[in-house]
């Protein structure tokens, strides 16, 4: 059976388009169309569409209401469509937290003109959408620490260093906006212009710190502007790559040969591994948000840096870094060239980009290089926990969050092979099973754990590092 699409956008050229995108692949059926939220909730209601392709501004009713209507009346798989632009972002986050399942940046003139791997890209995110798990109810953000009995008694021996940048002197979050609009997830870039498209100027002045913000970033980090690539990073980045032998994360994990045979995503009785633990490295995509937004605000001042991984384009790294570390005890900013990590702190992979690190005098240094068509992910799981790997060998606590494909895969082989420490999300609390299963397909993972339970087992594991 097709998997039945119902389109809800104001634009009669981008509803035509579409459709003709949508008809292109013969496992896809549009059912319908709306011009507004509100025939959209209606023809939800009559149709019963497997997913639903929804603009985030619309007239008559709004994309964000329109979510949260449809997710209280009939639940329904939903890929927002977002225009580049902070406030773009910003509204994605919005109807991301009313329960939409992933998003797509919405750039017309990817649509306009045929390029395949945008086309290709806008199809495998429909069908991934709509064979994901959805949220019955909207997110509600918390910035409180961990409730349970483990996870306070262990907050002392966490935050014995605390910050030298105080709340105070953190970069100020644009605008004045205080709640997490993240969701279900956001998408992933991918090597076609319909990901990497950047920012207007207008954008980058307004999602830009303050000058006394960017010289507090700077006099921690170090520069906070970008450097040119040096011919060692890059051969740093050319090792990687060879060591994953040729990464396949734009695979999907059920399709991929392991040697252990079927997934096996139940959850596993939690017991400390009793390992001292040097960096804490996540790796995320479908979904990923959501399940950051469960862990990172949870947990109480750490004494090793965190580097997440999460497939994003390129102008939504910034507001998402922003949002989180306003829920969050630990220091969370979007990763920049030459920024030195420090306890305390959460390192993002900026959008669009690859991260790796560099080690020397005793302090691990952040390198940002530009994508890599080689690469499937920008950012990329893989090359990254490759890298940490090379640098931290067996330091690491490394775990795979909810997302489609593979990747992390090869890059958790490494550090598992090295003795760091690998977890998974179960199947039953992930949107979508694939990275995850990847890895606990190929007996990587020493742990396989519920969405709710990572950061209170996070602050237990961390007890003796």
């Amino acid at each position: 059976m097709a998997i039945k699409v119902l389109i809800v956008d104001d634009s009669t050229f981008f509803r035509k388009r579409l459709t003709e995108i949508i008809k292109g692949d013969s496992s896809l059926e549009v059912v319908g169309e709306a011009k507004d939220g509100k025939e959209g909730v209606e023809k939800t209601m009559s149709l019963k569409p497997d997913v639903i392709t929804m603009d985030v501004e619309m007239p008559v009713m709004d994309g964000i209401t329109a979510v949260q209507e449809i997710m209280a009346k009939c639940p329904t798989p939903i890929l927002m469509f977002s225009s580049l632009t902070f406030e773009g972002a910003n509204s994605t986050f919005k109807a991301l937290e009313a329960g939409a399942v992933d998003f797509m940046p919405k750039n017309f003139d990817d649509i306009a003109h045929k390029r395949e791997d945008a086309l290709n890209a806008l199809r495998s995110s429909i069908k991934a959408v709509a064979r994901s798990h959805i949220r019955r109810a909207p997110l509600r953000t918390t910035s409180s620490a961990p409730s349970s009995a483990g996870a306070s008694s262990a907050t002392s021996s966490l935050s014995t260093r605390p910050s030298s940048l105080s709340s105070s002197a953190r970069p100020a979050s644009v605008g004045t906006r205080t709640s997490f609009g993240t969701g279900a997830s956001l998408s992933r870039t991918t090597t076609s212009s319909l990901s990497r498209s950047t920012p207007s100027a207008a954008t980058t002045a307004s999602t830009a710190p303050s000058a006394s913000a960017g010289s507090s970033l700077a006099a921690r980090f170090g520069s906070t502007r970008p450097t040119a690539t040096s011919t060692t990073v890059r051969q740093d980045f050319d090792k990687i790559y060879s060591s994953l032998g040729g990464v396949n994360q734009g695979r999907p994990a059920a399709a991929m040969r392991f040697t252990f045979g079927e997934a096996k995503g139940v959850s596993t009785n939690f017991k400390v591994s009793g390992k001292r633990h040097e960096l804490i490295a996540i790796g995320s995509s479908t979904g990923g948000p959501i399940a950051l937004q469960n862990i990172i605000p949870k947990l109480p001042r750490m004494n090793v840096p965190i580097v997440i991984v999460q497939h994003m384009p390129a102008s939504f790294t910034t507001t998402f870094a922003q949002r989180l570390n306003n829920l969050s005890k630990n220091e969370v900013v979007e990763a920049q060239d030459n920024m030195i990590l420090e306890p305390g702190h959460v390192y993002i992979a900026p959008g669009g980009q690859q991260m790796i690190f560099e080690r020397g005098a005793g302090k691990t240094k952040v390198r940002i290089l530009p994508a890599d068509p080689r690469v499937v992910y920008h950012p990329c799981v893989d090359v990254t926990f490759a890298s940490l790997a090379n640098i931290y060998g067996g330091n690491v606590l490394a775990m795979v969050l909810t997302g489609m494909g593979s990747d992390g895969c090869e890059g958790c082989r490494m550090l598992k092979s090295k003795g760091s420490v690998i977890w998974a999300q179960n199947e039953d609390t992930c949107v979508v099973y694939g990275m995850p299963q990847a890895i606990v397909n190929a007996g990587i993972a020493e742990q396989i754990l519920p969405l709710e339970k990572f950061a209170d087992c996070i602050v237990q594991e961390m007890r003796n590092s």
